[in-house]
């Protein structure tokens, strides 16, 4: 019998049966009404995650591909842009920004820091930014960071605001209009439940108004913003994708919405926390609800990284998420945005006791998942 799989990563996640089965369905014609209907009904859902009035923009790509969609529709060469970062993909801001010929700014934290408002605020006073690129959930290390402060600090400093939020959207708050972020980058395969290969983007007048002269074609807001109006792609959708992610913005938005989503994942974040702990690990991700997208846990004394989470997979089943850059073999990391339960948390750590205790770690055994439980069932405090 074929090993049952697991996938514990903050992305790709899995996919509800529902999504995968539209996905699955016979082709449309994207430019046939019956098509057109399914991409309306997605791009009105877009805006209730993104909580916006703003226009959502719609692309076949990765969501780095709307992170350069940003740089190319906001820049002109040569253009300073301050790049926030605090991880790997804080770091990818930097990388783009610089390939596209703009001047890079770095406002840089030691991986595993949160980035401070005022910081920006000073550094956008000594240095304007026609651009101020930040990340919401630093994926690599677990951080969530004050975006509605960072947004607020590129608005006094007369700088446009852009936030790659491809891991926090439908995970954690993040009010797009109420707290002024110009420009905020999604895509589909995190805490959305679809599979990869949407990329999203909100785009606010203020920065429609900022459109600079970098060259672009495929990824010109004005030119998809202009077809998606009449409800048509400028180009060929992917459209078994959006006809997916139609449905899994429903089962997000209808299955108690928005709120709900918050509240399990900061509940998914604490049970796996207290599970990691029961076991006496050290978590490098904070140990506060802020964390709940990602648990990043440091690996034991004496125990390689990249063995553990071979053994998870290969006897066990299980895919973890490694460390990445100058983590890379010291910590490792269970995602627990979209499709997850307390059930699947309880899995995940089961088989990192398991696999920890097969590699001879010295840990606390058979309390992991009764403390995650316990964490799961505790009151939110108000």
């Amino acid at each position: 019998m074929t090993q049952k799989r697991y996938l514990f990563t903050p992305g790709p996640t899995p996919v509800p049966p529902e999504v995968l089965a539209a996905t699955a369905e016979p082709m449309l014609h994207h430019r046939g009404p019956d098509f057109r209907v399914v991409y309306e009904r997605t791009l009105g859902r877009l805006k209730e995650v993104f909580r916006t009035e703003n226009d959502v923009l719609l692309f076949a790509a990765s969501g780095t591909g709307t992170m350069e969609s940003a740089l190319v529709n906001l820049c002109s060469p040569g253009d300073r842009v301050c790049v926030v970062t605090a991880g790997a993909f804080g770091d990818r801001w930097a990388s783009i920004a610089g390939a596209l010929g703009c001047e890079v700014d770095r406002l840089a934290y030691d991986w595993g820091e949160s980035p401070s408002p005022d910081d920006l605020a000073s550094r956008l006073a000594e240095r304007e930014a026609r651009v101020v690129l930040t990340t919401h959930s630093e994926t690599s290390t677990g951080v969530v960071s004050d975006v509605r402060g960072l947004a607020a600090a590129a608005a006094e400093g007369g700088a446009v605001s852009v936030v790659d939020a491809v891991s926090s959207l439908g995970a954690v708050p993040l009010e797009t209009d109420e707290w002024g972020v110009d420009v905020v980058v999604s895509g589909s395969q995190k805490a959305l439940m679809s599979p990869p290969g949407l990329a999203l983007v909100s785009v606010s007048q203020r920065a429609r108004d900022a459109r600079g002269t970098l060259p672009r074609f495929y990824f010109d807001w004005e030119r998809t913003r202009k077809a998606q109006q009449v409800f048509d792609a400028a180009f060929t959708p992917a459209v078994s994708l959006v006809k997916g992610l139609d449905v899994a913005l429903g089962l997000l938005l209808d299955g108690g919405g928005l709120d709900a989503a918050f509240e399990r994942h900061v509940r998914l974040g604490r049970a796996c926390r207290e599970g990691i702990k029961a076991m006496g690990l050290e978590l490098f991700s904070p140990d506060d609800d802020s964390a709940a997208v990602v648990t990043a846990v440091r690996t034991p004394e004496g125990v390689d990284a990249a063995a553990l989470l071979l053994l998870l997979r290969d006897r066990h089943g299980v895919t973890l998420a490694p460390g990445q850059g100058p983590l890379k073999g010291k910590i490792f990391r269970i995602g627990h945005i979209g499709y997850f339960d307390v059930f699947d948390i309880a899995t995940a750590l089961a088989a990192v006791e398991l696999a920890l205790t097969e590699l001879g770690a010295e840990i606390e055994r058979g309390v992991a998942t009764t403390s995650a439980f316990e964490a799961y069932e505790q009151p939110l405090k108000v």
